[in-house]
């Protein structure tokens, strides 16, 4: 037993140290676009860029009013917002329609779907459809639900002209209300660090891309090359996979910290993203059954093993747990710098861990049993969603 505790301390050690000391190294260098050198006008010679603001909504009577009286005040010169309605059933469209009063009718234009084409996904085709309507230089993909600050456009895209960026993600505030959003949110994030490497995203050597569907800024020379949304026309993990075919294509990529420029609250309570991620977490691994039970294995001893472990061991075997603990603890602190996540939620950890393997394993089931994902209303069976993955 005791060999066995070394072994397994050893390998969560390796895993969490390593991780936390290439994150202490590689996060100062993302950049924070609300430090005062980003405070101005982008310099361009044509002036400012035309950005093309699409925002999709099905059914968001309750926020897209805001999102969209949020838009309106942007502080930049040169934009356009095209909302599209996607078959609401509420009354997002009479919102939208009301929104684009006389007045605000150069900024603002809404598209009304009424049918989703076969092949489809409802959110993806509203993308395309408002992307081939669009004018700017720059296509900026946000969602319904997302509150923009007044100068958070200016600053982003005064950043992706001067790295000559050809997408750029804006990370999101996420509010917060509940111990359990936080909790849930919390544990996100960790896993997204320790699965992704935002501060490797700039870096053409490596696969790390990024991508983020509260902001999405992309030029549009590089969305054409890489076949518009219409290469993503099937895919659940839309934001993310556009980013991956953007850096697969040798495209410039970015990421930046933003404070509150842009805030979302994402889900209402543990259970809310629990809820939330059903729908995508069988789709990170592609559909596969087996994939997603040894994803769910390996979930729980990465994130359970240093908590169990540190209480079965006896001796010295316990500093490898001890030095995993601490370094998961470091993230939290780390995390708690830039979220509004206190750092003791990380005695929360075992907690949240069980419920992301539980909705690991209800994706799965969910979408087995009922042999496809219903979205907004909205069934796509399995056989197009395993075809359409990129």
């Amino acid at each position: 037993m005791m060999w066995f505790h070394w072994i397994a301390g050893c390998l969560l050690a390796f895993a969490w140290f390593s991780r936390i000391v290439d994150a202490a190294m590689g996060m100062p260098k993302i950049t924070d676009v609300t430090k005062p050198e980003w405070n101005r006008k982008p310099a361009t010679a044509t002036g400012d860029p035309r950005v093309s603001i699409i925002v999709p909504a099905r059914d968001e009577e309750e926020t897209i009013a805001e999102t969209l009286r949020r838009l309106l005040t942007l502080d930049y010169d040169n934009f356009e917002i095209i909302a599209v309605n996607d078959r609401s059933t509420d009354r997002t469209g009479t919102i939208m329609a009301a929104a684009a009063r006389p007045n605000t009718v150069e900024r603002l234009r809404v598209i009304h779907i009424q049918e989703l084409p076969e092949g489809w996904l409802g959110k993806t085709h509203a993308m395309w459809t408002a992307g081939e309507q669009a004018t700017g230089d720059w296509l900026l993909f946000t969602d319904a639900d997302v509150l923009f600050k007044p100068d958070s456009l200016r600053r982003v895209i005064t950043y992706a002209e001067s790295e000559k960026a050809d997408h750029t993600v804006l990370f999101p505030q996420m509010i917060m209300k509940q111990p359990g959003e936080k909790m849930m949110i919390a544990f996100f994030q960790t896993l997204f660090m320790f699965g992704h490497r935002p501060w490797k995203v700039a870096d053409p050597r490596t696969k790390d891309h990024i991508g983020v569907g509260a902001f999405n800024l992309v030029r549009r020379s590089a969305y054409q090359a890489v076949g518009t949304y219409k290469a993503l026309r099937m895919e659940v993990l839309d934001d993310m996979k556009l980013g991956k075919v953007i850096k697969a294509a040798g495209f410039r990529q970015r990421n930046v910290f933003g404070a509150d420029l842009i805030s979302i609250r994402w889900a209402k309570g543990a259970m809310g993203v629990v809820r939330n991620l059903t729908k995508n977490f069988f789709a990170v691994l592609s559909f596969e059954w087996l994939r997603t039970i040894l994803s769910a294995i390996a979930l729980a001893f990465l994130n359970l093993g240093p908590f169990i472990g540190i209480w079965f061991a006896r001796g010295w075997a316990r500093l490898p747990y001890g030095i995993a603990l601490f370094s998961m603890l470091a993230i939290y602190v780390g995390m708690g710098l830039k979220s509004r996540i206190p750092p003791y939620y990380f005695f929360l950890h075992p907690i949240s861990t069980v419920l992301f393997v539980y909705t690991l394993i209800r994706s799965m089931v969910l979408t087995l049993w009922d042999d496809g994902v219903t979205w907004r209303g909205t069934k796509y069976p399995l056989d197009e969603l395993r075809k359409g993955l990129v």
